[in-house]
């Protein structure tokens, strides 16, 4: 009877309650993977989906039914349609000046701000970054906006779109915050050789946030890139419209005829190939530049995130 109390009372051994643990973190590791797998897969099918649209045949796709792995009888009919509009050309074009030059201008206000913000001493710090902070939730409104715009003599330029949005207050804030946690001892060493305000900021501080200032730029870019409100705003001539606003004719308003030359029979069936060409033309580049900045991504906006 006490060998059968003894056993009863005995403790399981240790070994038990780990291999438990371990089948439990196990468990729960699958069941992450095959979360996160699935929806990878949600969110990566749409993309495929027009790809494999964009290289198959117009006849076959139209016929085919439910969901496509596949292209449907290869064929690039369709992207050398849309390489062939004289829109498209001119809309890459268009949207590379304003890429590069918005950016270039974004990214420098947007350092001479948050180098300004950053100063210890700098009078009325408090007032300032709250007015910096009202701009993020109220605005003047897109009529006086646009009065600005025409009054200024800006309608139908590429500074209709680059001037007003010179700098986001977002991305000011972010690379203040970047700034004010750098150490002033880097500062401080370089004053001691002389150097003055701008040589600190394009020497010192600019190489020491490359991180977040690679964030910031592939933000202001991206939002350059998509960008097509303002250009259907403030630009009346075609030659100007962007990549983004020839793509928005093509997909809502279904203007797609220019590049249906020579197509008889076939032309609703080419027109939606067309349409899924012309998203994967616009979308390629954005997708082909991101993974060379990944790496800054999770560090940039750490380092950006954090307050002193």
């Amino acid at each position: 009877m006490e060998n059968l109390i003894g056993a009863v009372d005995r403790p399981a051994p240790a070994w038990r309650g780990m291999r438990f643990a371990r089948m439990g973190s196990r468990a729960f590791d699958i069941f992450n993977a095959v979360l996160l797998l699935t929806l990878c897969a949600i969110t990566f099918y749409p993309f495929w989906y027009v790809l494999a649209a964009s290289l198959s045949d117009p006849v076959q796709l139209a016929a085919h039914r439910g969901l496509l792995l596949l292209p449907q009888g290869f064929s690039l009919e369709a992207f050398e349609r849309v390489w062939a509009n004289p829109a498209v050309r001119s809309g890459y074009l268009n949207t590379l000046i304003i890429v590069v030059g918005g950016t270039t201008i974004n990214m420098v206000t947007t350092c001479l701000g948050a180098y300004a913000l950053s100063r210890k001493r700098l009078s009325m710090e408090k007032p300032l970054m709250l007015v910096i902070i009202f701009t993020m939730f109220f605005t003047g409104g897109l009529v006086p906006q646009y009065l600005l715009v025409r009054n200024l003599g800006l309608l139908d330029t590429f500074g209709a779109i680059l001037l007003p949005f010179a700098v986001n207050a977002w991305n000011l804030i972010i690379l203040r915050t970047a700034f004010n946690a750098l150490p002033k001892d880097y500062e401080d060493a370089a004053r001691i050789d002389g150097a003055g305000h701008f040589t600190i900021l394009w020497r010192v501080y600019v190489p020491l946030c490359a991180p977040t200032l690679a964030v910031i730029g592939l933000f202001y870019a991206v939002s350059h890139w998509n960008g097509y409100f303002y250009a259907m705003m403030y630009f009346s001539n075609r030659d100007m419209y962007p990549l983004q606003l020839v793509l928005r004719e093509v997909l809502v308003a279904s203007n797609t005829e220019s590049m249906m030359t020579g197509a008889v029979s076939n032309r609703a069936e080419i027109g939606q190939t067309i349409k899924y060409a012309t998203i994967i033309a616009a979308t390629l580049p954005v997708l082909a530049v991101y993974p060379f900045l990944q790496r800054y991504f999770v560090r940039g906006m750490m380092v950006g995130g954090i307050k002193e």
